[in-house]
């Protein structure tokens, strides 16, 4: 790969490199778009390959020198990568020693013991939460659908009920809490605090996660009442294990990297002196590279050394963990070359010119974006990564707040209605044994509940705010 200099890297993240009119470059944005949606869609490639031909694409139609977008997509991407790779690497080691030592396992099982009747949907979104705090979507999905059966089956529940509870649960977190990939790259484009984000992203999702969680289920669960499939029940991850982590010490380690960003997001508001050891600390301490790394250290003893495992099965368990999210940076990466492409072939610029005379919010428009791409695409990420380029600027001048509602509206976006183009659509298909038509009626409506209701908390967070 050809290294770039600082004043390169700086001009290409400055100045634009095209000096097409508006016209064009609207033009070129909806063909780049279109070449990535094309190739994803039809032609079936990976992620990362169609974000990297459609960021050539977009320089080739805006008419910028090919050398210029490639230093463009290389820069954006290296920075993208730099800004949030490791702290992907860093959940993923988290959720690998969550499920392998059984932790996940203990905090289901604690809850359920304590859930009956009528409380166990909320059991269940409560369970889901808590888990996809440092699971990605998938990982959540092949830990607790196990759970979600054998609930259904032994308490003669409808699988709707617990299931849909449990699949809210993951699902708001994978689009609206870091350390998810998407609002982290969100947070990363749009130059968001983390603290803020995640504090707020907290207030969102609480309701939302309530009203597209235990409450649509009753709905869901009388539009689509089928058993739980047989054949589904998987093992769970700690059948074989002779010890598993204790719940509390489960929970404080799932918890701490989200405490320690939270309160330095408050201690920033609060002392607001930089000269403050106190705040000097907490800004170390809640940085997400630290909180996270400190988790991970925690974690191989409270979850690994807990469950019994050795020095070297510690070490297995972290490289295991490494190895599936290749592809998540390389489309991460990608998506980063792709907003800064966009950026420096004056996207950016031709959005301000245009939505000066536009009356729609920034906040809706963020949304409506996310949501285009999610449909035409259907990766949340990918959706993520490109609404953020494309609005990176209307969200120059806005306050630290209102940067960070611009990305829950973006993550709000990207999960709206799930369908056929969508990996996590056919998963919970097969997983619930359910038809096309009824996956349907319960994801795909349950996924739009999410989109729109967290869309309406962020709308009213910004009148108060």
């Amino acid at each position: 790969m050809t290294s770039l200099s600082v004043e390169t890297l700086a001009a290409a993240g400055t100045a634009p490199i095209t000096s097409a009119g508006n016209t064009q470059l609207g033009i070129a944005v909806l063909a780049g778009i279109a070449v990535i949606v094309l190739l994803i869609t039809r032609l079936k490639l990976h992620a990362f390959l169609a974000l990297t031909v459609g960021s050539l694409a977009l320089g080739v139609f805006a008419g910028a020198p090919l050398a210029k977008t490639i230093a463009s997509f290389t820069a954006g991407l290296g920075a993208t990568v730099a800004g949030v790779g490791v702290l992907i690497a860093l959940g993923a080691i988290l959720g690998k020693l969550l499920a392998d030592s059984g932790g996940a396992d203990e905090i289901v099982d604690t809850i359920l013991a304590r859930a009956k009747g009528r409380a166990m949907p909320w059991a269940m979104v409560l369970i889901a939460s808590v888990i996809g705090l440092p699971l990605f979507f998938e990982v959540g999905i092949v830990l607790l659908i196990p759970v979600v059966l054998l609930v259904a089956k032994r308490g003669n529940y409808s699988l709707m009920r617990i299931g849909i509870p449990a699949l809210a649960g993951l699902s708001v977190m994978h689009g609206l809490i870091p350390p998810h990939p998407g609002p982290l790259v969100a947070i990363d484009a749009l130059d968001a605090n983390l603290g803020v984000t995640l504090g707020l992203g907290v207030l969102v999702a609480i309701p939302t996660v309530i009203i597209a969680g235990p409450l649509f289920s009753r709905y869901a669960a009388r539009w689509v009442d089928i058993p739980a499939p047989e054949q589904m029940i998987p093992l769970r991850p700690s059948a074989e294990l002779e010890h598993r982590p204790r719940f509390g010490a489960t929970v404080f380690t799932v918890l701490l990297p989200v405490v320690l960003m939270l309160v330095k997001a408050l201690v920033d508001i609060v002392v607001n002196d930089p000269a403050s050891p106190v705040q000097r600390v907490t800004d170390v301490a809640g940085s997400p590279l630290i909180a996270l790394l400190a988790a991970v250290l925690v974690g191989m003893f409270t979850l690994g050394r807990a469950a019994g495992f050795t020095k070297e099965r510690l070490s297995v368990t972290v490289e295991k963990s490494l190895a599936p999210i290749a592809g998540i940076l390389l489309i991460v990466g990608a998506g980063g070359g792709f907003k800064q492409t966009l950026i420096d072939v004056g996207v950016g610029q031709m959005i301000l010119d245009l939505s000066e005379n536009w009356a729609i919010p920034t906040l809706l428009l963020a949304w409506l974006i996310a949501v285009a791409i999610r449909l035409a695409t259907g990766s949340a990420t990918v959706a993520t990564i490109s609404a953020a380029g494309l609005v990176a600027p209307l969200a120059a001048d806005m306050s630290t707040t209102g940067t960070a509602l611009l990305v829950l509206a973006i993550g709000s976006g990207s999960l709206f209605f799930s369908h056929v183009n969508d990996a996590g659509f056919w998963m919970v298909k097969e997983y619930f044994g359910m038809t096309v038509g009824q996956t349907l009626k319960t994801w795909s409506v349950m996924e739009t509940i999410i989109s729109v209701v967290g869309l309406g908390f962020v709308l009213l967070l910004s009148l108060v705010l």
